[in-house]
C-alpha cells in the first residue's frame, strides 16, 4: 500500500493510536490520558485527561525554539494601502498584553468574548489572547447586521465584546459601532464592557465607562501568563452562516482542533515551519479561524492577513500582487474568488507581471468547483489546483488530494480521496452503502476524528437531531454526491440543491458545471423554482466574463442545449437569464436559497450574510416569475 493507504487504514482500524502519534507535535502541559473517549458516545471526546494552552503552541513556543524574529502575521490592506509585518516575539508580546486588558476588565477562563472586528491585525490578537487565559471566543463577521448579532450575544452572553469603529468593504467604510450599540441594545443578555479599536477612516463615540479605547488599554496592560486549559475545554464558538432565530452555535475544543489542524499543514497542504501560507478569506468564517490564524501558526509559518478583495482592491491583479510581494508558497482560497478574477481578467493578463517563483499550489474550498473554473486556474498559473472539500462543523478538510503525504491523479470536479481520519460513506435513504458511482447522502461513521465538533453550544440535544439523527452511527453532511470506483468523491451540493423535476431528482450543481463550461460565462447559478406541472423547474442564471459581447438570445438557445445534451431532456432546462451579478454572502457563497424563494414569489429579505445588497435589488426584478407562470411543456 502507499503512504495515503496506510494511513487511511491505520486512522480508521486504531484511530486512538494514530491521533496519539500526531499529538506528539503539540506541546501539553499534561498528557492526556485517554486519546479517544467514547464512554458518553455519540459525545466522543479528544484527549481527555490532557492539558495544553493554544495560544503557547500558536507563539509562545516558537519563540523559545528559535523563531523570535521570523515573521509571524504580514496584515496586506490595498483599500486602506498600509503593510505591517509581526515577528512571533511581536505578536506574543501584543497578543499577552490584550490578554492582560481582558484580564482587568473581569475575563476569566470559560468566559465568552464576542470579536466584531474587520480583517485588521487586532482580530488576530484578540483571538489568541482569549485562547491564551482560557476564555472561548466567538467572532462575528465585522458589519453584521444588529439583530443577528443581537442573537448570537444573546446565545454566548459575553463578558466582553472587541470591536472596531468602522471597516472597509472596497472603497466604502461600514461604521461598525453604531450596529453594535444598536445590538447590545436589542440584547436581552447586557454586556459588560467594550474595547474599540479606533480606525483614521472613522472615529466612534465611546460610551464610557462602557467602552475602552483598544490602545489607550494597552498603553495601560500588563502581560498575561499562558493558562492550562482542559484538551475536551471550548477553545471557541462559530455561529453557522444565515442563521435566524435560535443560532447553532459550532463548538471546537482545544485539544482536538491543535492536533489535527498541525497533522493537516504537513499532509494536507505539504506546508512545514517557516513558509508562508496564505488563506484568503475572512476570520469571521471558519477557513479564518483555522488557516488563517490557528493552523499556520500552530506549524510556525508566516500567515498573511489580507484587507481587500480578489477584484477591485484595486484590479484582478490583487491576489497575484499579494503572492508575489509576500512569497506566498500557497494561496487557499474559494472558487468564487477565482471566478471573480477569471470573469475581469479571462486570459491572465494580470498576472504576467508578476513573478510567482515561491507558489507551489492553489487550494480552493467553500463551494463547489466546476471543471471550468479549475482548468483555468491551472492553465494561467501554471500550478497544481487542488479541490479540497470541508465545513464549518469538521473544521477541517473532509476530501482532499494529500501534497503532503501522497499527491494523487486529478480529477477535475472530485476533492480526491477522504482524509485520514474520516470515514466517508455515500448512504442510500434506506441507510445502505451507494455502489460505486451511486449517488446518495454523503455521511461519516462516527467517531469524527479530532478537531470536529463535539457538540453544539448549550444544545447537545440539537447536535443529534441535526447531525446524528438520520443515519444512526453517522454524521450527516447534509452534502449529496457518490464515490467511483477509484475512491475519488463527487460532491454534487446541498442536497436541498437537489430538485424534484417530474420525479426526477437532478443535481442543479451538474447544471450549473454546463453553463460555466461555455466559453463566455464566468460563473452560474441554477436554483429550482416551484411548478404546478412538474413540481419543480430549474432556472439558470449566468454572469458574463468581462468583455464580452453576445447575442442574448442565441447564448441562451445554446446554454439550454448544451444541458439538454449533458444533463438531459428531463431536466427541463428552458429559462436561463443574464445577470450583472450573482448574490453572495461574504465568504463567496452563491444565495441559492435567497434566489430560489425569490423566484418562487415568496416574501424574501435581504439576508444578513450578503456582501452586497445593491446586487439583490438589482436581480430580484429577473428573479421574480413570470406573471403568467404556469406548467413548462418539453
Amino acid at each position: 500500500m502507499g503512504p495515503y493507504a496506510t494511513a487511511y487504514e491505520r486512522s480508521l482500524g486504531d484511530p486512538a493510536r494514530f491521533w496519539a502519534e500526531a499529538a506528539r507535535d503539540i506541546r501539553w502541559r499534561t498528557p492526556p490520558e485517554r486519546i479517544l473517549d467514547d464512554g458518553a458516545a455519540p459525545y466522543y471526546r479528544w484527549f481527555t485527561g490532557g492539558e495544553l494552552n493554544t495560544c503557547e503552541n500558536a507563539l509562545d513556543r516558537h519563540v523559545e525554539q528559535g523563531r523570535a524574529d521570523q515573521p509571524a502575521l504580514i496584515y496586506d490592506s490595498p483599500v486602506t494601502g498600509t503593510q505591517r509585518i509581526f515577528t512571533y516575539r511581536e505578536l506574543r508580546d501584543e497578543t499577552a498584553l490584550f490578554a492582560g486588558v481582558l484580564r482587568d476588565l473581569g475575563v476569566e477562563r470559560g468566559d465568552r468574548v464576542i470579536i466584531y472586528l474587520p480583517m485588521i491585525p487586532q482580530a488576530v490578537i484578540a483571538m489568541l489572547a482569549c485562547a491564551r487565559i482560557g476564555a472561548v471566543h466567538s467572532v462575528v463577521f465585522g458589519g453584521f447586521a444588529p439583530r443577528e448579532l443581537a442573537v448570537r450575544v444573546d446565545d454566548a452572553r459575553p463578558k466582553v465584546v472587541v470591536t472596531a469603529s468602522c471597516g472597509m468593504e472596497g472603497g466604502r467604510v461600514i461604521e461598525y459601532k453604531p450596529l453594535l450599540d444598536d445590538a447590545l441594545e436589542r440584547a436581552s443578555h447586557k454586556v459588560g464592557r467594550c474595547v474599540v479599536v479606533q480606525r483614521p477612516q472613522a472615529a466612534a463615540t465611546l460610551l464610557r465607562p462602557r467602552d475602552l479605547d483598544w490602545d489607550e488599554a494597552m498603553a495601560e496592560a500588563r502581560p498575561a501568563d499562558c493558562v492550562p486549559v482542559a484538551a475536551t475545554d471550548p477553545l471557541y464558538i462559530l455561529y453557522t452562516s444565515g442563521t435566524t432565530g435560535r443560532p447553532k452555535g459550532v463548538v471546537r475544543d482545544n485539544g482536538g482542533h491543535a492536533v489535527a489542524l498541525r497533522w493537516s499543514m504537513s499532509n494536507v497542504y505539504d506546508i512545514g515551519p517557516g513558509e508562508v501560507f496564505w488563506a484568503a478569506s475572512d476570520v469571521g468564517w471558519v477557513v479564518g479561524h483555522s488557516y488563517i490564524v490557528y493552523a499556520p501558526l500552530l506549524t510556525g509559518c508566516t500567515t498573511v492577513l489580507y484587507e481587500g478583495k480578489p477584484v477591485g482592491t484595486p484590479n484582478a491583479g490583487a491576489f497575484w500582487r499579494v503572492a508575489a510581494e509576500h512569497r506566498v508558497n500557497a494561496l487557499f482560497t474559494a472558487p468564487t474568488a477565482i471566478r471573480a478574477i477569471k470573469k475581469e481578467d479571462p486570459e491572465g493578463r494580470l498576472l504576467k507581471p508578476y513573478d510567482l517563483p515561491a507558489l507551489r499550489t492553489l487550494f480552493l474550498a467553500g463551494e463547489r468547483l466546476d471543471p471550468d473554473t479549475y482548468h483555468w486556474a491551472a492553465r494561467v498559473l501554471g500550478r497544481p489546483v487542488i479541490d479540497h472539500w470541508w465545513q464549518t462543523e469538521t473544521g477541517w478538510p473532509i476530501a482532499a488530494n494529500l501534497r503532503g503525504l501522497e499527491p494523487m491523479t486529478i480529477k477535475a470536479g472530485s476533492p480526491t480521496v477522504a482524509v485520514p481520519g474520516y470515514d466517508v460513506r455515500v448512504l442510500l435513504p434506506d441507510g445502505s452503502v451507494a455502489p460505486p458511482g451511486g449517488e446518495g447522502d454523503i455521511a461519516i461513521r462516527l467517531p469524527l476524528p479530532p478537531g470536529t465538533l463535539p457538540t453544539l453550544w448549550n444544545d447537545d440535544e440539537r447536535y443529534v437531531e441535526a447531525y446524528l439523527s438520520q443515519y444512526p452511527g453517522h454524521y450527516l453532511t447534509g452534502d449529496g454526491g457518490s464515490i467511483d470506483e477509484d475512491g475519488y468523491l463527487w460532491v454534487m451540493g446541498r442536497t436541498d440543491d437537489v430538485i424534484n423535476v417530474a420525479g426526477h431528482r437532478l443535481s442543479t450543481g451538474a447544471m450549473e458545471e454546463v453553463l460555466c463550461a461555455h466559453p463566455a460565462v464566468a460563473e452560474a447559478a441554477v436554483v429550482g423554482v416551484r411548478d404546478t406541472l412538474k413540481g419543480q423547474v430549474p432556472r439558470g442564471f449566468v454572469v458574463l466574463k468581462s468583455g464580452t459581447e453576445v447575442d442574448e438570445p442565441r447564448l441562451r438557445g445554446e446554454l439550454v442545449l448544451a444541458v439538454r445534451e449533458q444533463v438531459g431532456p428531463v431536466a427541463s432546462f428552458k429559462e436561463v437569464a443574464v445577470v450583472p451579478a450573482l448574490p453572495k454572502t461574504r465568504s463567496g457563497k452563491i444565495l441559492r436559497g435567497t434566489m430560489r424563494g425569490i423566484a418562487d414569489g415568496d416574501d424574501v429579505p435581504t439576508p444578513s450574510t450578503i456582501e452586497d445588497p445593491a446586487v439583490l435589488d438589482r436581480i430580484r426584478p429577473i428573479l421574480r416569475p413570470p406573471a403568467a407562470a404556469s406548467g413548462y411543456k418539453d
